[in-house]
């Protein structure tokens, strides 16, 4: 079998923290982004169905790791498989470590949706705690939103807004399913 040399690769290696934080934006913005919906949804869930705080904890801790984890590793085979069908094309390597792409995804996966369960691990609050994760959820979706325009052309308020909204509208349809299933369900028992 003979080797095909490849074009030379395009990609550019960020050498300061704007370039670093505009390489992995797209990571941290996705593992963001879907760690404190995809979190804030199972506490939606979970307390739309009216179940424990233990409850809450488990489910919600479980799904931080096991969807962080996976979130981090489907990222870095999907760019694995990226380049390897630029490869397969003879086009130039787009990107030299896809490792790094899975673990900013993870790490910002992980740190964000930790931030609904953060009113479930402490003491009795002046308001519910599911009232205080929507409160710190929405405030966390915005800023993550405004932060990201700090490395695009995207204006803070309308990038923060823009993920404010599509947070929101996500973590109502989870908090409305969990309260449907609880109420067919009812109190039956398994």
């Amino acid at each position: 079998m003979t080797s095909v040399s490849r074009p030379p690769s395009r990609h550019q290696t960020p050498e300061n923290t704007v370039e670093i934080a505009q390489h992995y934006i797209r990571d941290l913005v996705y593992g963001a982004l879907d760690g404190i919906v995809t979190t804030f949804a199972v506490v939606a869930g979970v307390s739309g169905g009216a179940l424990s705080l233990k409850a809450v904890l488990v489910v919600g801790a479980a799904n931080l790791f096991a969807d962080g984890l996976s979130m981090g590793v489907g990222n870095y085979l999907s760019i694995r498989s990226h380049e390897s069908a630029l490869a397969a094309q003879n086009r130039p390597e787009e990107e030299a470590q896809p490792i790094r792409h899975g673990l900013a995804t993870f790490v910002s996966f992980v740190v964000v949706g930790a931030v609904p369960l953060i009113p479930y691990l402490t003491p009795e609050l002046a308001i519910g705690r599911f009232e205080a994760s929507c409160a710190v959820t929405l405030v966390v979706l915005f800023g993550v939103g405004a932060a990201r325009a700090m490395v695009t052309t995207d204006s803070w308020w309308w990038s923060g807004i823009e993920m404010l909204m599509l947070g929101v509208a996500v973590a109502a349809a989870a908090y409305g399913a969990g309260a449907l299933v609880a109420d067919w369900v009812g109190d039956t028992g398994p």
